[in-house]
């Protein structure tokens, strides 16, 4: 029995690499997906390359208006089931924090915080009256100091934390309404690094797991599969720690 059988999700960031995994997977398993983004090219080359139900629509997710304009659509055909925001957190990295502007330092905290609590309310409005839902964040607050000491991730993490607090505080008023909340928790897929970087940073991402290899796209699909499934049904206002031991809970 496929696991997301009738359900509907929307994937926002699913022109990108995680986006499209995930949108692969659900689509697998029987899921009806619209994937989301800014660019059209890169979501029409992204459904292109899945066989099944699958549309695009140009949305910027920071744009609350185009944001719940799409969703009303989306729930008016059947309901909305899955949200899954993965866009680009919009982070400057390489440059120590001494030397980093304001600017580029609350970068991916706003763009991040902003596009999730827009996505997440535009979707849980519907999912609160049918009941029943699941809002997906990807990335997770980690400790980093380890493997990842010698490079600059800028906001990065600051903004990972402040997702975090808005996912607990969404699982809270949520679950009395049936709509789950669930955070996937890697600690990094090297597959999306540039070309040129990834083989040492790979190293890095493997030598700080317990297993000795990270997690890799195709894991990333397969646990946002269960992580919307109603398998999953008891967990919410959790992280689901996919990170190969690099983090312990």
């Amino acid at each position: 029995m496929m696991l997301l059988q009738g359900k509907t999700a929307i994937i926002y960031g699913g022109g990108g690499s995680v986006g499209g995994a995930i949108a692969r997977a659900y689509v697998r398993e029987g899921a009806r997906v619209h994937l989301v983004g800014r660019t059209l090219a890169t979501l029409a080359k992204t459904a292109d390359g899945i066989p099944g139900a699958v549309e695009v629509a140009v949305v910027d997710a920071s744009d609350e208006r185009a944001v719940t304009g799409h969703a009303d659509a989306v729930a008016a055909k059947g309901g909305i089931d899955v949200s899954v925001n993965v866009i680009s957190d919009s982070d400057v990295q390489g440059v120590p924090i001494l030397d980093m502007s304001v600017e580029d330092y609350l970068s991916p905290v706003i763009t991040a915080v902003r596009s999730k609590f827009i996505t997440s309310r535009a979707a849980a409005r519907h999912m609160v009256r049918r009941g029943s839902g699941v809002i997906i964040a990807f990335g997770g607050s980690a400790d980093r100091h380890g493997a990842l000491r010698n490079y600059h991730l800028g906001g990065l993490q600051t903004a990972f934390d402040a997702v975090e607090s808005l996912r607990r505080q969404l699982a809270t008023e949520l679950s009395r309404h049936g709509v789950r909340v669930i955070t996937l928790r890697t600690s990094g897929v090297p597959e999306v690094i540039p070309d040129g970087p990834r083989a040492a940073i790979e190293r890095d991402i493997a030598d700080s797991t317990l297993t000795g290899s990270p997690a890799t796209l195709a894991d990333v699909g397969d646990v946002a599969v269960f992580a919307a499934s109603d398998r999953a049904r008891t967990l919410t206002g959790a992280a689901i720690n996919m990170s190969c031991g690099a983090v312990l809970d």
